[in-house]
């Protein structure tokens, strides 16, 4: 199933709306702290355990654990400050239910190293800096193994980006859906392994008060995924082209074909310029070769059913400019990337006026910035930048990234964290352009064809290992295909 990602003000509204379903707030922090404590109890199966709770809600689910944790026999002890007069009356019960004795936090400042802590402080709604002995406490993270409670207290769950002092923690159990900060860096780094905690808030109430923005996932868009059979030939299946940069450039362009190719296309054409047509002839095999002499001859191009990918080295000139526009007002699939956007960077707007949602823009952060310069000086996080560069832009946007974040004009969005450190090599992200464009050409509609050749991208780079370079990845896809493949047959 889809994983759903929620901010921190969805999460709050499906609290309130499961809590009416339930019987109550009470009954969900209770489910919560028993999430932490059955976690606990299997990190922790021995020893002293510390549980460091907040003044807040966050903090009632640390004395629910606690109090869980001592019926089974764990050595519990728990710090927290004084009980403050606007503290629900879930938590205040919680608080009360604990028999164990309340030691002041900054006693906690003394527990040695590698003592195993549960932080219950502040949950994912904190919105500024710890302070006082909360900031003191958190580089006690640096020395304890660390269970958090939802995320790692300083963390901000929308964003993942602390302010200032955090704690970081080996593991973090939250509740029903995970948040941004579980997937975006530094956040995600900042977690640990992220357990979720099942305490009876069902998709039907997340749906009902979230947008759509889910963890990039087979499930999104597998069915989708085309596929052969046995009426199936190469015209059937799409006709890709890519556009070639001049003879000493043409290897970006050879990549994106080849994993076009790979990924279903049935036809491939690398367009070029005269001077390359004996380079790409002679470097390429089922892939055919094409010159033209203009943009005028390219527009001819714009009549006949080919998707387009253009951008991978394809140069900063003019001529790009020409063809990326000339493509454009023909309404037609394209993966527009690399120089193709680059290109546009004096003129943002001009790029835009001719965008639609037929058109797949696959920047990394540089060429982002320099495209969306108000939008990345702004956003906090790459899912809130690519989901307003959408929003502005009207197009598909891929923003390329240790956490890949996809988004439509329509408000859906995905995050992509499957994938591999390897992949930060050359050319790995003219294959990534390829891909997406061999998907366009067979019919996969737009967001689910940045998707799936994300996921595709990232599965292959992990399936191959160290040592990765972008040659690499169109040979994998083979494996990758077959797996999905597998799982679709065996989906019921």
């Amino acid at each position: 199933m889809a994983l759903r990602i929620v901010r921190n003000s969805e999460m709050a509204a499906a609290d309130r709306r499961a809590a009416g379903l339930v019987g109550g707030m009470g009954v969900l922090m209770e489910r919560a702290g028993r999430c932490v404590a059955e976690q606990a109890s299997s990190l922790f199966p021995d020893g002293e355990l510390h549980v460091l709770c907040g003044p807040g809600n966050n903090g009632g689910d640390g004395f629910v654990a606690a109090r869980l944790l001592r019926e089974q026999g764990h050595d519990v002890h728990v710090y927290a400050g004084e009980m403050p007069s606007d503290l629900s009356d879930e938590a205040r019960k919680a608080r009360s239910l604990w028999r164990g004795g309340i030691r002041p936090l900054e006693a906690a400042l003394d527990l040695p190293e590698g003592a195993f802590l549960i932080d219950a402080l502040f949950g994912a709604g904190l919105s500024r800096p710890l302070e006082g002995v909360f900031a003191r406490l958190a580089v006690l993270s640096e020395r304890a193994t660390v269970l958090a409670v939802d995320v790692p207290s300083g963390v901000p769950g929308d964003t993942g980006v602390p302010e200032g002092a955090h704690f970081r923690a080996a593991c973090t159990v939250t509740f029903a859906a995970k948040k941004p900060a579980h997937l975006l860096l530094p956040g995600r780094a900042l977690c640990g392994e992220v357990v979720l905690g099942d305490i009876g808030i069902d998709e039907t109430v997340l749906a009902s008060v979230s947008g759509r923005v889910f963890e990039n996932a087979p499930d999104l868009w597998l069915d989708d995924l085309p596929w052969p059979d046995d009426t199936t030939h190469k015209h059937r299946r799409g006709r890709l082209s890519v556009v070639s940069g001049p003879a000493s450039a043409t290897g970006a362009a050879r990549l994106a074909a080849r994993a076009g190719l790979r990924v279903g296309a049935g036809l491939v054409t690398l367009r070029c310029e005269p001077s390359a047509t004996m380079v790409l002839a002679i470097t390429t095999e089922a892939i055919m070769v094409k010159p033209f002499q203009s943009s005028d001859d390219f527009s001819e191009m714009t009549k006949d059913d080919h998707v387009l990918v253009i951008g991978p080295a394809a140069g900063l000139t003019d001529a790009t400019k020409r063809l990326v526009a000339s493509w454009l007002r023909s309404v037609k699939p394209v993966v527009v990337d690399a120089d193709a956007l680059s290109v546009f960077a004096s003129d943002p707007r001009e790029l835009f006026d001719l965008l639609n949602d037929k058109a797949v823009l696959t920047p990394h952060a540089g060429e982002f910035a320099r495209i969306f310069p108000e939008i990345a000086s702004k956003a906090t996080n790459p899912l809130e930048a690519a989901c307003a560069a959408s929003a502005y832009s009207g197009a598909i946007v891929l923003l390329k990234g240790a956490s890949t974040c996809i988004a439509a004009p329509d408000g859906r969005a995905t995050i992509n964290v499957h994938a591999s450190p390897w992949l930060a090599t050359a050319g790995a992200g003219d294959v990534l352009a390829g891909l997406v464009g061999g998907l366009l050409a067979q019919g996969m509609e737009p967001f689910a064809a940045a998707s799936a050749a994300a996921w595709m991208h990232g599965d292959a780079a992990l399936r191959f290992g160290p040592g990765l370079i972008a040659e690499d990845l169109p040979d994998v896809l083979p494996t990758v295909l077959a797996e999905l493949q597998r799982e679709r047959l065996a989906t019921p």
